[in-house]
């Protein structure tokens, strides 16, 4: 068994994130003594996952109630809520009971927001499954479904009281699903911790090694960064600096890929499109240099991540984004860099900056 790391997001209420192998051991202590009875919302997409936690609970003497729910973006919607309230309902689930959410980051998020919900709060214990699962939707609180107008519209702010990010599920994972995970890590590297950007161009096929040291120190590296930030701004109402709003860099222009494409995307695959555009609309505002631009592309192509997107949408592009979280009024606001691990706020860029910057990256269908 590999040595645990144990990061701790403080706050109102502090909690670990523990990285390693073998971690389903300490799942009973992540949901607490004096607790009888425990529901695990899991993604049927990946049911061996959801019933190992299942079954390591059980054995441990707890009472299980087992929701399976839909895989990837379909979990999250109100419906499926309410089949989980439904479920919790029927079960009598009282506010001394735990809810556990185990896949990735669409059943993190849901279970979340089933958590948050539920009686006003019940206590949640994150096991992340995925790579983009552990580095990003099940650390920091933020929990939500999708409306037809948008992504994660509807949230509540609901931390975990653990998150076990066990190594042992990533073996089971495809690269493509890991390398989507890598865009949001890289979008750190970008914002906040070069060296991650250092360690995926020195071997890009090491970074998506499931077995190797350099996925597990990208990993860390990336959690380390959303604890410090969401330490220090769990509800995105900083008075003064980014913040929270930070990690959502290139997130305005993937979030409505998402909704053009009506959640058919890789959530990682939208991201790294996202901070091509963003890097590209920096340059095209003299905040940033053409070869830290660049860099964005070429890092994210070692990967076999998408650069680009389809010509002829903008329109549809430009009202997705009015509506996302980071809008103030009419007011389109970005998260930008001027400078590698510079990041800063560019707020109402001119309309045809913004479409300068989609002809840029998008491609006519070959």
């Amino acid at each position: 068994m590999s040595q645990h790391t144990r990061i701790t997001v403080r706050g109102d209420s502090p909690y670990d994130v523990v990285v390693g192998q073998g971690l389903r051991g300490e799942l009973a202590g992540a949901v607490g003594a004096g607790v009888s009875r425990v529901a695990v919302i899991h993604s049927d997409g990946r049911t061996d996952d959801g019933n190992s936690v299942v079954q390591q609970l059980r054995e441990n003497g707890f009472e299980v109630l087992a929701l399976a729910v839909p895989d990837a973006e379909a979990a999250k919607t109100a419906q499926v809520a309410e089949q989980c309230w439904a479920g919790l309902g029927k079960a009598g689930f009282t506010r001394g009971d735990v809810v556990v959410g185990v896949g990735g980051g669409t059943t993190t998020d849901l279970a979340g927001f089933v958590a948050a919900t539920w009686l006003r709060g019940v206590r949640l214990v994150q096991v992340p499954t995925t790579l983009l699962g552990m580095v990003d939707a099940a650390v920091g609180g933020k929990t939500g479904i999708n409306t037809a107008e948008g992504k994660n519209l509807v949230g509540s702010f609901h931390p975990p009281s653990a998150v076990l990010c066990d190594l042992d599920f990533l073996a089971s994972l495809p690269r493509i699903d890991l390398a989507a995970g890598l865009a949001e890590v890289v979008k750190v590297g970008f914002t906040s911790d070069p060296i991650i950007l250092d360690l995926v161009e020195a071997g890009p096929l090491r970074a998506t090694d499931p077995f190797g040291p350099i996925l597990r120190e990208l990993i860390e590296r990336a959690i380390t960064v959303k604890a410090d930030v969401v330490s220090g701004d769990l509800r995105e109402n900083r008075a003064g600096g980014l913040g929270r709003e930070v990690l959502n860099y290139g997130h305005t222009f993937a979030h409505a890929i998402e909704q053009v494409e009506r959640y058919s995307w890789r959530h990682g695959h939208a991201v790294a499109v996202g901070l091509v555009y963003v890097s590209t609309l920096a340059r095209l505002a003299g905040r940033l240099s053409g070869s830290d631009a660049q860099r964005h592309r070429s890092i994210l192509e070692s990967l076999d991540l998408p650069v680009s997107y389809a010509a002829g949408r903008f329109p549809e592009l430009l009202d997705a984004m009015r509506i996302d979280k980071k809008t103030r009024g009419d007011l389109l606001r970005f998260i930008v860099l001027d400078g590698i691990g510079v990041p800063g706020l560019l707020e109402g860029p001119d309309q045809r900056m913004l479409e300068a910057a989609y002809d840029e990256i998008s491609q006519e269908p070959s």
